[in-house]
Formats: structure tokens, C-alpha cells, sequence
């Protein structure tokens, strides 16, 4: 993922973070709202079933107080009663006794005329018969309910059924499961009472609320308009907005601090290492004399997803220092043994040098890596050089005994840019080391009158005082390259022969530079 790439996302991500708390926090609040109107609307229509239900005991207890009288039906003791009971019991408006289904009598005396026993709409579960609507004799033109009990019958008014205390806006409604309409509070319209008994529990019917509670033989149903909950919403979004604003400056400043941190020098680099996005470049290592190319230098590059190239000496340092160094030095291998296999079995005498950091030189960690990449590739492992700078050399003896367990495997060791550190003679002396790499800045000096310009003869005295083989490193000039002929420097790398190159040219490199002259580009 490049630059533009992590912005756009971070752009993307920080507009969402701070919307979809925000709009979440809108939405919880308008849910809670409405959740706790739901739970206030339940628990009135919860008191419209406790108070049908306390008023349909009432009558049964009338109902049974009069069933137990023993004197004669009809009598004026019998008659006086029944006002008592109906006097006497508050849900109750009127009470009768039947005979051979007729209506012989009434709280209010003798019957004239045949008044037929109603026909139940349901039976309660302790014997009673319930009429929903009925006319009575004595209340024209108001309808009650008839509560039916063996002979003895009793009328009650609807509204107490409902007759419970809501709050402003609050509309109640009772009816039978059957559908019946028993009663209702502040006037529900009976047809949308239909409706909304008939399905859930509770909901929003055309900017009705509402909620239902069911009882023995009835549901009560509760509901008030949609506007009455704005003010809850109001109060919900007091509690809920500043969390939402916490949580998306939370979210704001995480995506500030990932997307800092991707696009920070070491992230960027973190990125590189997981999608593998390094390649090599290989500079050929010639030998002075012939001009043949016996070699090169594996160097590291670091190929962005946009095809351009950064330079070893702006990321090397920081992969040192925060370890993705050796990452990177496992991807060079696979990547030396993936883009040289066939030219190195089919030239055994063509050897890669492998730049080591201070991490490997003092471990051999690497040394694994590298006998796992040649498994079954038909490389030789004295084809792979190891080069170790002098910075490298932290712990002279865990890098001692690391490059010695390299050699017995094979490799050869080379130190690296000699002169750029405090290597002394006595260190060298002390070091399991093949090859000798003069810097490039010693090189430079050579044919001119800088004050150092005597080094680069001493340093070649002492790499074959010590039988060490010498490479050359930035050979710019055929003068340079005369300069360490004379002197019996046996390889040069550097522009005189070529610029680092990809693994294709490299290979046409090499066979060109069989038939080639010394020291042609």
C-alpha cells in the first residue's frame, strides 16, 4: 500500500469514525426512547389487565356470595340481596336471577316480560360466563357486560375494566382474544384497536405507538402518538451524544495514529518487509588481469509498489537498527538462489557475495537460511561469499566463531568497505577471513596527492601479509584499474565495468565478459 493509498484510507476511515459513532449514537437514542416508551406503555396496559382483573374477582365474589343464598328466589330478602351486593361491590351495576333461562328478577325487583339469558362469548377458568355486550333491561342505550354464574347473573360497566390512571396522551383500550371491544380511556379508534390486537406485542402503526399485555380472558392495549417521545429521544441524546463524540475522537485519533505510523519511514518499511517488495541488483566482480567476470555483489534494493527504487544507504540503517535487517537479508538469499541458479551450476567458478549485518555476524542465524535456500538447487555453497563490514564486528569473539562455522561450510569471508571502521592489524590476524574489499574511498585517492593517497599501498600490503585475496570496490578509471594490476589486487568491481544491474543482465553480462577486453565498459 503506497503513500496515497494509506492517506485515502485514513481519510476514509476518520470521515466514518467520526459519522458512524455520531449516527450510532442518533439511532441508540431513538431506540432507547422508543424502548423505554414500550416498557411505560406495557406496564399501563399490565394495570388495564390487573384492573379487569380485579374487577372480574369482585364480581365473582358477588356472584358467589348470592349464589349461596338459601331463601326463596325472587323474595323481597332475596331481591334486597342482590341491591346490597350490587350497592356494595363498586365494579357491579346491576345483578338478576335466571330461571328456566328467563330473567325472573332483578336488583331492581320483579321482572315483566321474558328477558332470555345472553349467550357467552367466553367461560373464565373458575366457571364464569362472560357476555361482552349486552343491552339491559333497567339501562337503555348503555351497553355492559354480562358476568354469568349458575342462576344468578351480574351487569358491569366496561369502563371500569379500563378505569385506570395514565399519563397525558395515553390511551387505553380492553377486549376480549376474541376481538370484542370491551372498553377503552381517552378513546382509541375501535377499528385500529382491531388491527393492532391482531399482531405483535408492540410496534409503530402509522405513527401510533403501542404496546399489549395479555390476561386470563382479554388483552389490554396501551398506545400514545409517535411525537409524545421526543422529548425522551431529547434526554436519551443528552446521555448518548457525548459518548458517541468520545468514541469517534477515539476512533479519529487511532486512525491518526495507525495511518502516522504506516506512513512513518520504519511503517513504510514494515510494509516492505511483509509484501517482500525488495529486489537485487547484482555489480560484477571482474578479475583485473582478464577482465572476465568471476562474480558480483549482491546489493539490495528496495522497489516501491509505484516501480521506483529507493537506495540501500536511506533504509539499511534503519532496518539495522530496528531489526527488520535480518528480514531483509533472508529475502536477498531467496532471491540470490531464485535469479542465479542456473548461471552459478553452470559457471562453478562465478561466486555472490552476501552483505551480513552486525546481527548475523555475531550469530549464525544465517547460516541455516542459507543451506536450506541451496537444498536441491545444485548451488555450492563456496559460491556464496559472505562480506561482513568492520562495523559489523561488535563481538570480535561471537563473530570469530560465527564466520569460522561459516567456512566450514564452505563460504568464503570477505570484510567488507576495509578502512571506513577501527579494524586493526591484530584484529584481522584474529578474524577466519578470506578476502580483503578495499572502499571505495581509498580507490578514489589512487594517481592523485590527497594525504591519504599512501593508504591504499599499505592496505594492500597487509591483505597479502595476510594471504588474504583483494577486491577492489568503485573502480571508476582504466588508471585505477592499472594502478592495482601493478600492485597485484586480483579483482576490481565498480562503473569501469559496470553499474549494478538486474539478474537478466547480469547473466548477459558474464558470458560477454568472457570474450571481452580488460577493462572495457
Amino acid at each position: 500500500m503506497d503513500r496515497s493509498r494509506i492517506i485515502v484510507t485514513a481519510v476514509v476511515l476518520a470521515l466514518l469514525g467520526a459519522i458512524v459513532p455520531i449516527a450510532a449514537m442518533f439511532h441508540l437514542s431513538w431506540t432507547q426512547a422508543v424502548q423505554n416508551e414500550y416498557e411505560r406503555l406495557h406496564q399501563f396496559a399490565s394495570r388495564a389487565i390487573a384492573r379487569a382483573d380485579m374487577s372480574l374477582d369482585e364480581a365473582n365474589d358477588a356472584l358467589r356470595q348470592i349464589d349461596r343464598f338459601s331463601g326463596i328466589p325472587c323474595s323481597a330478602e332475596h331481591i334486597a340481596r342482590m341491591r346490597q351486593l350490587t350497592i356494595n361491590t363498586r365494579t357491579i351495576e346491576e345483578m338478576g336471577y335466571f330461571e328456566n333461562g328467563l330473567l325472573k328478577c332483578s336488583s331492581w325487583g320483579p321482572t315483566e316480560g321474558r328477558v332470555a339469558r345472553s349467550r357467552p362469548d367466553f367461560i373464565t377458568s373458575d366457571g364464569i360466563a362472560v357476555t361482552a355486550r349486552m343491552q339491559p333491561v333497567m339501562s337503555v342505550g348503555h351497553t355492559l357486560m354480562a358476568l354469568q354464574f349458575k342462576h344468578h347473573n351480574a351487569l358491569v360497566d366496561p369502563v371500569r375494566f379500563a378505569d385506570v390512571v395514565v399519563d397525558p396522551g395515553v390511551q387505553l383500550a380492553l377486549t376480549t382474544k376474541t376481538g370484542i371491544l370491551l372498553g377503552t380511556l381517552n378513546g382509541p379508534d375501535p377499528a385500529r384497536v382491531e388491527k393492532i390486537v391482531a399482531g405483535p406485542e408492540e410496534g409503530i402503526d402509522d405513527g401510533l405507538l403501542f404496546a399489549t399485555a395479555r390476561g386470563t380472558g382479554w388483552i389490554a392495549l396501551a398506545t400514545e402518538p409517535e411525537s409524545q417521545i421526543l422529548d425522551s429521544v431529547r434526554r436519551q441524546q443528552l446521555l448518548l451524544l457525548p459518548l458517541g463524540a468520545f468514541i469517534a475522537a477515539f476512533i479519529i485519533g487511532m486512525v491518526v495514529w495507525l495511518s502516522r505510523r504506516r506512513l512513518s519511514p520504519l511503517g513504510e518499511l514494515q510494509i516492505a518487509v511483509r509484501k517482500r517488495e525488495f529486489i537485487v541488483h547484482y555489480q560484477p566482480i571482474v578479475d583485473l588481469k582478464t577482465g572476465r567476470c568471476v562474480g558480483a555483489e549482491a546489493l539490495v534494493r528496495w522497489k516501491r509498489p509505484d516501480g521506483s527504487l529507493t537506495r540501500p544507504d536511506l533504509f539499511i540503517p534503519l532496518a539495522e537498527e530496528s531489526g527488520l535487517i535480518t528480514a531483509i537479508t533472508d529475502q536477498v538469499i531467496a532471491l540470490v538462489v531464485f535469479d542465479l541458479n542456473s548461471l552459478l551450476v553452470a559457471d562453478r567458478s562465478i561466486h555472490i557475495a552476501i552483505n551480513l549485518s552486525a546481527a548475523d555476524v555475531g550469530t549464525e542465524r544465517v547460516l541455516p537460511i542459507i543451506a536450506k535456500a541451496l537444498q536441491h538447487t545444485g548451488i555450492q555453497p563456496q559460491q556464496i561469499w559472505l562480506e561482513a563490514t568492520e562495523r559489523g564486528f561488535v563481538d570480535i569473539e561471537a563473530a570469530r566463531s560465527a564466520l569460522a562455522r561459516a567456512r566450514e561450510l564452505g563460504h568464503a569471508v570477505a570484510i567488507d568497505d576495509f578502512g571506513t571502521g577501527y579494524s586493526s592489524l591484530s584484529h584481522l590476524e584474529g578474524l577466519p577471513l578470506d578476502a580483503l574489499k578495499i572502499d571505495k574511498a581509498f580507490i578514489d585517492t589512487i594517481s592523485t596527492n590527497s594525504a591519504t593517497s599512501s593508504v591504499t599501498s599499505h592496505i594492500i600490503d597487509m591483505a597479502k601479509t595476510l594471504k588474504l585475496t583483494i577486491v577492489a570496490e568503485g573502480v571508476e578509471t582504466q588508471a585505477q584499474s592499472d594502478y592495482l594490476v601493478e600492485r597485484g589486487v586480483e579483482y576490481g568491481q565498480g562503473w569501469l565495468f559496470s553499474k549494478p544491474m538486474p539478474a537478466a543482465e547480469f547473466i548477459a553480462y558474464c558470458w560477454r565478459a568472457e570474450i571481452r577486453p580488460r577493462g572495457g565498459r
